[in-house]
């Protein structure tokens, strides 16, 4: 009787210390769930919040966007025509396509007809884009040509002479206005702002039916850059 006693309160003891173990365990896990649950709710929430920063500057951007091409093109719309220039809206890009008439053929000095141009757009452009200075990332002094001019050479041999031919253009224009009475204030942010660069024949301008569009392919054009990249950019080295 009293064996059967004693293993029966080693039974119940044997239970009880076995619930007394599994209670453990579980408040263990609940509180392993609970310290994850708040990992990944904090997790999410700066993922929310860099999201929305990053939603801030694309809004920002587009009314950016949006506020220098209207400032371009009340400044300049009168004029485009007569230039043989126009603007885009999505690059905020000021082209002009009357390459034949900027410089002799397969040549870099800028015409004088041109030069006149320049001397009238250029100053204005600056002043245009004075309010904006600090959103903008560059401008940059772009080259063009069709793709064919120098056709009996070699494929890389006409893309090599497109490039010199498109760095040199750009870079005269560059010089150009560069040396503009009107823009000595800008001397300073122009130097660390503006560039010229050439793309040879990279970037050809197509006619609605497919064709190439050998006039406007042949282009010099401004075109600005916002820091708005960089931003993210920045933002996204913060997060990690």
């Amino acid at each position: 009787m009293s064996t059967r006693a004693g293993f029966s309160r080693s039974s119940v003891r044997g239970r009880g210390e076995s619930e007394s173990a599994w209670i453990s365990v579980s408040d263990l896990m609940a509180g392993l769930m609970m310290v994850f649950l708040c990992i990944a709710v904090a997790m999410m929430r700066s993922v929310m919040i860099e999201r929305e920063k990053i939603r801030t500057i694309a809004m920002s951007y587009k009314e950016n966007q949006l506020a220098i091409y209207e400032s371009l093109q009340s400044e300049f719309a009168p004029d485009l025509a007569r230039w043989g220039a126009t603007i885009d809206r999505d690059t905020l890009t000021v082209a002009f396509n009357n390459s034949d008439a900027m410089f002799d053929t397969g040549e870099a000095a800028l015409s004088v007809s041109y030069q006149v141009v320049f001397e009238e757009f250029f100053p204005r452009y600056m002043n245009v884009l004075a309010p904006f200075k600090a959103s903008v990332e560059a401008v940059r002094i772009e080259g063009h040509t069709s793709t064919g001019w120098g056709q009996n050479m070699t494929r890389n041999a006409m893309y090599f002479n497109n490039l010199r031919l498109s760095q040199d253009r750009a870079r005269s224009v560059l010089q150009y206005v560069y040396t503009l009475d009107e823009v000595t204030t800008h001397h300073a942010w122009m130097m660390q702002n503006v560039a010229a660069v050439g793309y040879s024949s990279s970037r050809p301008i197509y006619n609605a039916d497919g064709s190439e569009n050998i006039e406007q392919s042949k282009r010099v054009a401004f075109r600005v850059i916002t820091n708005s990249e960089t931003k993210i950019h920045s933002i996204l080295e913060e997060s990690f």
